[in-house]
């Protein structure tokens, strides 16, 4: 199998088609176009990060794209079909999964490979924003063109160039601004000019409500970014892009932007969010397993938990964004009602010394940073991946660092359905199933495991956990002992934990 590098394309799965059952593979989707067509060129303009007058509009519509017609695809080893759910009162609606085969419980087993459910959806562009961010060796990072004119991009200047991007000749970003999830291509060209100390360097970026639809420009904004290195100031097709993808937001009676609307990702069930299932590139699960080996086991206890993950590397930061997508991936529930007064786990993907005001106030989020000095900031975070290195300065959470049997025993049976899906792959026996499928799955059904246990225990005549129902959720009765009391907690389940602490050898 042709291992797939970082810079791969995201997947557009939003455009595949139901499948065949008189076709052995359906065609590939289509990729999305590199550019669009140029229109005469306009003049340039420069407009600094703090330049006054723009009204603020980063509270605006924090929705999740999610239109009111979803299609859900039900699934058994005999056939798949789809079914249109439509939104209650004209709201989002909701992708309606059915998981093939058995209902959930504590005493079925993860059924892969072969069985496979994909959410697809209707989806309207909304590009609330379209930027570019260069470098001046006087007034540093600033915004030089910006669409609409007076909306509010202060600190989008230093999300969108990492901290030690000099050093790299280009890279793309993932961060969030208030309400809206950003995508910036960022590049490095040498230059022969004094004035420039020797090298031009710039970020295109688009701001949107949710990050499902940023994938589908990465090309174009690639395309952008070079061009502005070679002819800056050409921003016609920028113009034309924002024109053509620009969002409607809605107004009020006073003419403001209106803010982030009841129906956003915090109000709606939390499982297997549809951003979780279509933003992700290709090979970006199987290289997260590859980095992080057995290590992915103790991040996705820190997952579960819904601690603050923060995650550091020195630049480039784009394949470091996937890891933050990946670790969200890891706490994915499909029962419902689980998780539902547990703080969101949210990925804010790349962060600076900006977002310190943000991350005081945030009780759970996957992140990641190329600035060394958050090591030393412990208030803002409670695990820090340096690399491979995963570690907490929480007392408490020191005993989830070690891995123990039954984390060593999940992971070999996920290397092993790795290894079963990459051979019927080879030998052309399989040609729907991927990766990432298998990935999220195998830890959706092992957290749907661990809470369907913990729920009948909860309701049973006698709410004890017994070491029995502890082994029957694939966990270790002794060594995952402090993870339980912590889980019991975070999600409030009433259940008594008789389980003993193992004695002093």
């Amino acid at each position: 199998m042709v291992k797939q590098s970082d810079r791969a394309p995201l997947l557009d799965w939003e455009e595949i088609p139901p499948p065949d059952p008189n076709q052995a593979c359906p065609p590939p989707a289509q990729p999305p176009p590199a550019s669009l067509p140029r229109d005469e060129d306009a003049p340039p303009r420069k407009k600094s990060s703090q330049a006054s007058g723009r009204r603020a509009a980063t509270d605006a519509l924090a929705g999740t794209g999610w239109s009111s017609k979803s299609t859900a695809i039900t699934c058994t080893p005999a056939k798949c079909g789809t079914a249109v759910v439509a939104g209650g009162n004209g709201g989002s609606g909701r992708p309606q999964t059915v998981l093939c085969g058995q209902p959930l419980g504590r005493d079925r087993a993860v059924p892969f490979p072969g069985l496979l459910v994909r959410d697809q959806w209707e989806e309207k562009d909304q590009i609330v924003a379209v930027f570019v961010v260069t470098f001046d060796t006087r007034s540093g990072n600033m915004v030089e063109f910006c669409l609409p004119h007076d909306i509010d991009l202060d600190g989008v200047e230093f999300k969108s160039m990492a901290s030690g991007s000099h050093r790299i000749t280009n890279d793309f970003i993932y961060f969030r601004k208030g309400c809206y999830f950003g995508l910036a291509c960022f590049a490095n060209m040498p230059v022969e000019s004094e004035l420039e100390r020797g090298a031009r360097m710039k970020s295109v970026g688009i701001l949107c409500p949710s990050y499902t639809l940023l994938y589908r420009y990465m090309h174009f904004l690639e395309n952008q970014v070079r061009l502005q290195l070679q002819s800056p100031g050409q921003y016609s097709p920028l113009e034309a892009f924002y024109e053509d993808k620009r969002a409607v937001l809605p107004l009020t009676g006073n003419g403001l932007v209106t803010a982030c609307p009841a129906w956003s990702v915090t109000t709606l069930n939390r499982c297997m969010h549809p951003e979780m299932k279509i933003t992700h590139p290709a090979g970006c699960m199987s290289q997260f397993i590859q980095f992080f080996g057995e290590q992915i086991m103790v991040l996705w206890k820190f997952a579960l938990l819904r601690k603050r993950l923060l995650i550091f590397s020195p630049p480039p930061v784009g394949v470091v964004c996937y890891r933050v997508y990946c670790c969200c991936c890891l706490a994915n529930v499909s029962l419902p009602g689980v998780g539902v007064s547990v703080p969101e786990l949210r990925p804010f993907f790349y962060i600076n010394v900006a977002d310190i005001g943000t991350l005081e106030t945030e009780v759970s989020y996957v992140a990641c940073t190329t600035e060394k000095i958050f090591e030393e900031k412990k208030d803002l975070y409670d695990v820090y991946v340096d690399n491979q290195n995963v570690k907490t300065h929480r007392s408490h959470l020191q005993p989830l660092l070690r891995l123990n049997a039954a984390d060593k025993e999940k992971y070999r049976k996920l290397s092993e359905q790795r290894q079963l899906l990459l051979y019927s792959q080879e030998v052309g026996e399989d040609c729907t199933s991927n990766e990432e499928d298998l990935f999220i799955l195998f830890f959706m059904e092992l957290n749907n495991r661990i809470f369907q246990t913990l729920s009948d225990v909860a309701g049973s005549v006698d709410p004890t956990l017994t070491a029995d129902h502890v082994r029957a959720m694939g966990l270790d009765p002794q060594g995952d002992r402090s993870f339980l009391v912590d889980l019991l907690e975070v999600y409030g389940v009433d259940v008594t934990l008789v389980i003993d602490s193992p004695c002093c050898t």
